[in-house]
């Protein structure tokens, strides 16, 4: 028997750890408090493969018949990531057309002049 080679990632409220064994089976993960076990058998020899885990806090054990469905897995964490730069792009380029109180100058547009286009038209029959 000896440890499986194992790869983790993080998130923002997770960890994940991915055990690497070809072929696996017999597949077992216990979940105690601050400690977890991966065990499993591999290949046609059947070698056996087991790591346990003590971990820093405890955790919530998690549901043993529960797991993901990857066929239909969405990263969430980098859309929002993305559409998160795409508002903020968004609000820049609002940010530069400018505001109310920064209107260009419409050359004259305050004039209370007559203009040509004001001159009242006739009456229809």
């Amino acid at each position: 028997m000896h440890p499986a080679t194992a790869k983790w990632y993080d998130r923002r409220d997770f960890v994940f750890i991915e055990f690497l064994v070809e072929d696996s089976k017999d597949v077992k993960v216990n979940f105690e408090k601050s400690k977890f076990a991966f065990s499993c058998l591999s290949g046609t020899d059947n070698e056996k493969y087991s790591n346990e885990i003590d971990l820093f806090e405890t955790i919530d054990q998690e549901l043993n018949w529960l797991s993901v469905d990857f066929n239909n897995w969405k990263d969430w964490e980098d859309d929002s990531d993305e559409e998160l730069s795409n508002y903020d792009r968004f609000s820049e380029m609002m940010g530069d057309m400018g505001g109310e109180d920064e209107l260009p100058d419409l050359d004259g547009a305050d004039d209370e002049s007559a203009d040509s286009d004001d001159e009242k038209m006739p009456d229809l029959e």
